[in-house]
């Protein structure tokens, strides 16, 4: 039975690993995501891993010769659980897959279906497991969140992408 795997890349050589484990007959997938790179003044958009040196291989490993993979240009490991590679849970690259955009980009945030009060999650660095009250959107890419921090509620104005629903 043929299920996905995780390959693990050497650093960014995902692109060439797709290549090569493709060109020897696997079935890979590497999910991509277009993020906005800001440098020197400038901003512009860039085709990025959206798990950066991560990706996924189908593979049937009672039948196949997973071991190649080890070996491919580009790949330093596939994830293991003892000698056998670990299997994906169901679903899971079937989601991202479902996510692709039109270009065949994953759309890393879902649209955000919220109403004011409504409970949030926020997974960001610095404000990581904080949970908070939906107030509004800012603009096209960040809301705004009510946090309780040192006993008042605070404004935090958070991106898109770090916010998820508590429902």
């Amino acid at each position: 039975m043929k299920r996905w795997h995780l390959i693990y890349t050497r650093p960014r050589s995902e692109s060439l690993a797709l290549q090569h484990l493709e060109r020897q007959g696997f079935t890979a997938y590497l999910p991509q995501h277009r993020k906005q790179r800001r440098h020197a003044r400038r901003t512009d958009w860039v085709t990025a891993p959206l798990f950066p040196r991560y990706m996924f291989v189908l593979i049937d490993v009672a039948a196949a010769s997973w071991w190649a993979i080890r070996s491919t240009i580009g790949v330093s490991n596939i994830i293991c659980q003892g000698e056998q590679p670990l299997p994906m849970m169901p679903g899971v690259v079937e989601e991202l897959i479902e996510r692709e955009n039109e270009e065949g980009f994953v759309c890393a945030a879902p649209k955000l279906n919220l109403r004011k009060g409504d409970k949030v999650r926020i997974e960001r660095e610095s404000l990581c497991d904080q949970v908070g009250l939906f107030e509004a959107m800012a603009d096209k890419d960040r809301v705004i969140i009510l946090l309780n921090l040192l006993g008042r509620q605070v404004r935090a104005l958070v991106p898109t992408e770090d916010v998820y629903s508590c429902a």
